[in-house]
């Protein structure tokens, strides 16, 4: 393992603060973008974002919940029906380890020794990684922790398109608050990349492409009703 470590047990609550964090910024924004340039006035403008960011925060954190259960009742199920295979057949059991340690490139004969003392050790815990890739007995899945995270991350980041369009000046709330957003983008992508281990400019090209052509695409279709109206 590299001295600084890895970051991959970051993932079940990163991965929900950063979507949670990229909706909240280009749903408010692409909302409140839309409904200026539909000229909307100042204060209707302000009373849908802070709509938007209420509902767009409960429901993330309702369908972190609902979405990260249905995995963590998959992960049970799956554990539980590994129980059930080393109580019924435990020599089919440890000659499957032992394969799969194989597979992996231990010899045969001392596959078949490590999987008895894994085995010995901790029979579940060993098929559960090997097998199931999970990592602990609770499994990966955590529904309460992915769906706070998830809500926070959106209400931070929707909370500043939010604060440009209170302190934006009339005639440019829709191009500020896009400018806005796009820093905003930038810096999730960053800072994203950075707890991740992973590289910064990737992650950053495509929340701000993905975020600038929802802004672009919503702004379009509020002119286009803005001159209807």
């Amino acid at each position: 393992m590299p001295k600084e470590g890895h970051f991959i047990n970051r993932s079940n609550w990163l991965r929900a603060a950063v979507l949670g964090a990229n909706d909240g910024i280009v749903s408010s924004a692409s909302l409140l973008v839309g409904v200026s340039a539909a000229g909307m006035a100042q204060g209707n403008v302000l009373l849908t974002g802070l709509a938007g960011l209420t509902a767009g925060a409960l429901s993330m954190a309702a369908g972190e919940y609902v979405s990260v259960s249905a995995q963590a009742d998959v992960e049970k199920a799956d554990l539980e029906r590994e129980r059930v295979a080393l109580i019924e057949d435990p020599d089919y059991e440890l000659s499957e380890l032992a394969e799969g340690l194989e597979n992996r490139g231990v010899e045969s004969d001392l596959a078949l020794e490590v999987a008895a003392q894994m085995t010995d050790h901790d029979a579940l815990g060993a098929h559960a990684r090997e097998e199931l890739g999970m990592f602990g007995l609770a499994g990966q899945a955590d529904p309460l922790q992915a769906a706070g995270a998830s809500a926070l991350a959106f209400a931070l980041g929707g909370g500043l398109p939010l604060l440009a369009a209170v302190l934006a000046p009339a005639g440019a709330r829709g191009l500020t608050i896009a400018l806005v957003a796009l820093l905003a983008l930038v810096l999730l992508g960053a800072g994203g990349a950075q707890l991740g281990g992973a590289p910064k400019r990737p992650a950053i090209r495509r929340v701000v492409f993905w975020g600038g052509l929802a802004m672009a695409v919503t702004a379009g279709v509020g002119h286009l009703f803005g001159a209807i109206g």
